[in-house]
C-alpha cells in the first residue's frame, strides 16, 4: 500500500484517526463511475467530473471578480480554476508540489507566459512558463484556492494529511501575504461536502469561506470572533523532523536548538 500523506502528522491521536477515517470514506465514495476522474482519488486531492463547472461557478462570484492575485493548489481538480485565472488576467501563484524547492512557489503572470493558459497552468507547463519565487518576492494574495478531500458546510477543511496547505498559509501569513481580508475558497464535488461539525479542526487548521461545487455555492460564516479569521501560524512543535528535512525553506528557517 502506498505511504499515506499523514504518516508524519502530529497532533491528538483521536483527531488524526477521525480525519483518516473521513478521508477513506470520501475516497471510497468518489471512486465511482460518473464521479471519479483520472487519476484515482485514493491518497489524493480527488479529481472529479464537474471540475470545470465548479471552476466556472467560482468565476461568477463577487469574490473572484474582486481578486487580482490568486494562490491555487497544484492538484488536478483545480486545474480549471488555474486556467480560468490566467484567462481572466489574474496573477497566479501555485505551490511547487510538496514545497520541494528553496523558492517554493511558481509565479504565473498572464502577460509573460511561454505557453497558453491551458498548458501553463499544469505542473509541467508551469515549469516552462513560470519562475519559482520565495515569499519575499510575492505580492499580497486576495483569493486562496485550496484543494480538499472533504469540506464541511461550516467551512472546516480536510486535506490529504500532509499539512502542506497549512504550511503554505502559515508561511504566507507570517510574511503578511494573507490576512483577515483574504478569501479562502475551494472547488469540490457535492459528494465531498460534509454536515457542520463532522470534520474536527485543530488550531493550525484553516477554514474555507467560499465552497463551490458543480451545483452549489456556499459561504460559511467565519467562526472566530466578529467574523475575523484566526490565521494559521507556524508551530515547530507540530512539525516532524522528517517533514522539515523534506522542505528546503523550513530547513533554512528552523530555529537553532536552545
Amino acid at each position: 500500500m502506498p505511504r499515506r500523506h499523514d504518516q508524519d502528522a502530529a497532533g491528538p491521536q483521536d483527531v488524526l484517526h477521525t480525519k483518516s477515517a473521513l478521508r477513506e470514506e470520501v475516497w471510497r465514495a468518489m471512486d465511482t463511475k460518473g464521479i471519479a476522474r483520472f487519476p484515482s482519488p485514493d491518497g489524493r486531492i480527488p479529481n472529479f467530473v464537474g471540475a470545470e463547472a465548479a471552476a466556472e461557478a467560482l468565476a461568477q462570484t463577487d469574490e473572484w471578480a474582486h481578486a487580482h492575485t490568486i494562490k491555487a493548489n497544484p492538484d488536478a481538480p483545480q486545474l480549471p480554476v488555474r486556467i480560468r485565472a490566467l484567462q481572466d488576467g489574474k496573477l497566479l501563484y501555485m505551490a511547487v508540489p510538496r514545497l520541494a524547492e528553496r523558492d517554493p512557489f511558481y509565479v504565473l503572470d498572464p502577460a509573460r507566459l511561454t505557453d497558453p493558459p491551458r498548458k501553463a497552468a499544469t505542473i509541467k507547463g508551469a515549469a516552462r512558463s513560470a519562475r519559482t519565487v520565495g515569499l519575499d518576492e510575492m505580492e499580497p494574495v486576495d483569493l486562496v484556492v485550496a484543494g480538499c478531500v472533504a469540506v464541511g458546510e461550516d467551512g472546516a477543511r480536510l486535506g490529504k494529511g500532509g499539512g502542506f496547505s497549512d504550511l503554505e498559509l502559515a508561511l504566507a501569513a507570517a510574511a503578511g501575504l494573507v490576512g483577515a481580508r483574504t478569501v479562502f475558497a475551494t472547488t469540490v464535488h457535492d459528494v465531498q461536502l460534509r454536515p457542520p461539525g463532522t470534520i474536527p479542526v485543530t488550531p493550525h487548521d484553516f477554514r474555507i469561506d467560499l465552497i463551490v461545487t458543480p451545483t452549489r455555492v456556499l459561504r460559511p460564516r467565519r467562526a472566530t470572533g466578529k467574523g475575523r479569521r484566526q490565521l494559521p501560524r507556524l508551530d515547530w512543535r507540530l512539525l516532524a523532523d522528517e517533514k522539515i528535512a523534506s522542505i528546503p525553506l523550513l530547513q533554512a528557517m528552523r530555529p537553532a536548538p536552545g
